[in-house]
């Protein structure tokens, strides 16, 4: 079961690919908090990891902070290993924080289900949406761009225009 709207960030702390720890406080200054579910290996994350980067890139500016996490079980699907996380993040030119989530807290604490999965926190953050990134896998046929829209709404002291999309992707490869 996915966080409810309205309910709090959960506290993490988590090594990105920068090799430091990364924590929920360590966000205090960002206006709009962005987590999302990420992975190496899945084809719509790789698929969307590209208007993922641009999205960050094109809010920083106005105190959006994104920070994409890898949950998945690395035994099992080593693509996912943190070594691995750090040569994608550097291959991909990664502009966000990429945080290894190995023992799947993050995930399990927000009720992750698929990679990509979106959720943002407002300033007293709390979850104002969830969901997909936008309508459509293929770039070219987004009719809807839900993430933007979302950003735009909140930043304008606005409510979303949705507050829930179905993510699509690749289902969260949890340990055993």
């Amino acid at each position: 079961m996915s966080l409810e709207l309205g309910a709090a960030a959960p506290a993490f702390e988590l090594r990105g690919v920068d090799g430091s720890q990364h924590s929920l406080a360590g966000y205090d200054g960002a206006e709009l908090l962005v987590l999302v579910q990420f992975c190496n290996h899945c084809p719509y994350v790789l698929a969307w990891e590209g208007r993922v980067d641009r999205l960050a890139r094109d809010y920083a500016a106005r105190g959006v902070v994104l920070v994409a996490f890898n949950s998945n079980d690395a035994e099992r699907y080593p693509t996912d290993s943190y070594e691995r996380m750090v040569e994608h993040a550097a291959a991909a030119g990664l502009s966000f924080d990429y945080l290894h989530d190995r023992e799947q807290t993050l995930a399990r604490a927000l009720g992750s289900q698929r990679t990509p999965e979106v959720f943002v926190f407002d300033r007293a953050r709390r979850l104002r949406y969830h969901g997909a990134v936008d309508d459509n896998r293929d770039e070219g046929e987004v009719g809807e761009h839900y993430l933007r829209a979302a950003l735009d709404a909140l930043l304008g002291g606005q409510e979303p225009p949705r507050t829930e999309t179905a993510p699509v992707g690749c289902s969260v490869k949890w340990l055993p």
